[in-house]
């Protein structure tokens, strides 16, 4: 029998810092995500809808099996995910599964691919924060809002795309309203894949993460690519983000996985 901390006496595999993440949510039709939850499974909707998200982030400081690897402690993800959770005994265990995942770093696709099953894809990669002044004030006004845009990019086909966002970072992050899709898209302890036939499980801890809310958030990427990324059924669907969040990110921690029975 399952019960609520088996995959926290897990070793550590990983620990880093997941910092500066934008996530671009979108709701799309439960039937094209439905093949792909792993044998166990199901599908987590959110007011009854279901939801993919992409999100771009640095990993810092990365250690695996408590070891720093050279020249790889630095890097770039972006990836495509969907929510999932598992019933237990214990009550339901709410985690995504990923769809892609793109790094710099032939190891880190080689490294979660061998120990995970991660559709783990390498390309050429970069980070870009701008901080600048929203609007000018007239004297005797408030004062002008502070923004940062953070921007990932990667090339493929020839051409670079990118995921952005701007958001007022003078103002004070928040955390998730109990309920929230806010904490419904953050808020995910367990990860779920399919490696080598059999469903495996594993776990991600960090504290509970902050958020703010960009005043402007899009995924600039052309409909071949997203094609040739993730399917022709998701290209529809990935054009307007329906929310877009600004999270200050952590440290995590990474256990290893565990095969579970379906």
């Amino acid at each position: 029998m399952d019960t609520p901390d088996t995959n926290r006496q897990q070793p550590v595999f990983l620990t880093a810092w997941w910092r500066n993440l934008v996530m671009l949510n979108y709701e799309v039709d439960p039937d094209i995500v439905a093949p792909l939850v792993p044998r166990g499974i199901e599908l987590d909707e959110w007011q009854g809808s279901t939801l993919v998200s992409i999100v771009a982030f640095e990993f810092a400081d990365v250690r695996i099996l408590n070891m720093p690897v050279p020249f790889h402690r630095h890097f770039e993800e972006i990836n495509l995910r969907f929510y999932v959770r598992r019933r237990t005994a214990g009550g339901s265990r709410r985690g995504v599964v990923f769809i892609r995942e793109l790094v710099r770093l032939p190891i880190v696709s080689f490294l979660a691919r061998r120990f995970y099953g991660e559709p783990y894809r390498t390309v050429p990669m970069a980070r870009h924060f701008r901080r600048h002044t929203v609007t000018p004030v007239p004297p005797g006004g408030t004062p002008p809002a502070r923004a940062t845009t953070v921007r990932y990019s990667w090339r493929q086909d020839g051409r670079r795309h990118h995921v952005e966002a701007t958001a007022d970072t003078v103002r004070d992050p928040r955390q998730p309203e109990p309920g929230s899709e806010e904490e419904f898209i953050t808020d995910h302890t367990y990860g779920y894949g399919t490696h080598r036939g059999r469903t495996i499980e594993y776990v991600v801890e960090h504290p509970r993460w902050r958020y703010r809310n960009p005043a402007k958030a899009d995924l600039y990427c052309t409909a071949s690519t997203l094609r040739s990324l993730y399917g022709e059924a998701f290209v529809p669907f990935l054009r307007e983000p329906r929310s877009a969040l600004l999270v200050e990110g952590s440290p995590v921690t990474v256990r290893r996985p565990r095969v579970i029975r379906a």
